[in-house]
């Protein structure tokens, strides 16, 4: 295993882009676009667009005649989203934080939220920004993860367990929304078209440690005083013995203004 425990945090725009560019991202990413039906001329809104992931793909449907707007918060993300949409002249990335977009009221077409909810302080509040800014008919897509549903196997179910407890109730700020994601959806005034879910599954350890923050994670429930060192580090070591599984839960809602 080349993972080591408690490593630091890793760069957020290189996050963002590997685990995009996975199997399971791919697979989710391309549904969602496709039922958001984005068309040329449509204004296209992506919240926490990060370095710029889906940014060229929204902008290909979009077409000549349409706009795409990136908005984030984070200098460093919008760096590399402007660098990677320097050539789509229709491209506008704007800074500003989620709870206050800085957008017109009602006049976007199409908008989508991809694991951004599970940070923000308020996601209710967002989405009602988001209620503010799309026009009748408009198609909004949100993907967040339920990490209730984390699972790493090992021997020692009870550290697993413990692990995934840790992630739930300590690590993640709204980490069981993805379950959510409908109702709130509703609440803030959206008419809910589709509801689907997927499950990546991790079987190469070295990738799940990076997407899942195994070592840096554990590293943090131990100073905490969630798990036991010597056995969180046995069973962190273990995980490198033999066949290995990881897997969590991915809910996208598609809905309607």
């Amino acid at each position: 295993m080349s993972t080591t425990l408690g490593v630091s945090t890793p760069d957020q725009a290189a996050y963002m882009l590997r685990a995009a560019a996975g199997e399971a991202g791919r697979a989710y990413k391309g549904r969602m676009l496709d039922l958001l039906d984005v068309r040329a001329g449509h204004t296209v809104l992506d919240v926490g667009c990060g370095p710029g992931t889906d940014l060229p793909a929204l902008a290909e449907r979009a077409g000549d005649t349409g706009t795409v707007i990136g908005v984030d918060r984070d200098e460093a993300m919008l760096a590399q989203a402007r660098a990677r949409t320097a050539e789509l002249r229709r491209v506008d990335i704007r800074e500003g934080d989620a709870h206050q977009l800085p957008v017109d009221s009602g006049s976007v077409d199409r908008a989508k939220i991809d694991r951004v909810l599970m940070h923000v302080a308020e996601p209710a509040a967002v989405l009602a920004e988001l209620h503010r800014v799309t026009r009748a008919g408009a198609r909004i897509g949100l993907a967040e993860p339920d990490w209730d549903t984390l699972i790493v196997d090992s021997e020692d179910l009870e550290t697993s367990r413990a692990f995934t407890r840790y992630t739930t109730g300590v690590a993640v700020r709204h980490a069981t929304i993805g379950r959510g994601l409908a109702r709130l959806a509703e609440r803030a005034g959206f008419r809910v078209a589709d509801v689907s879910a997927t499950t990546p599954v991790f079987r190469d350890v070295t990738e799940a440690d990076h997407t899942l923050g195994l070592g840096r994670n554990l590293r943090k429930a131990i100073d905490a005083g969630h798990i036991d060192e010597a056995r969180g580090r046995e069973w962190f070591a273990g995980l490198s013995e033999g066949p290995f599984y990881a897997s969590f839960t991915l809910v996208s809602v598609v809905c309607t203004r």
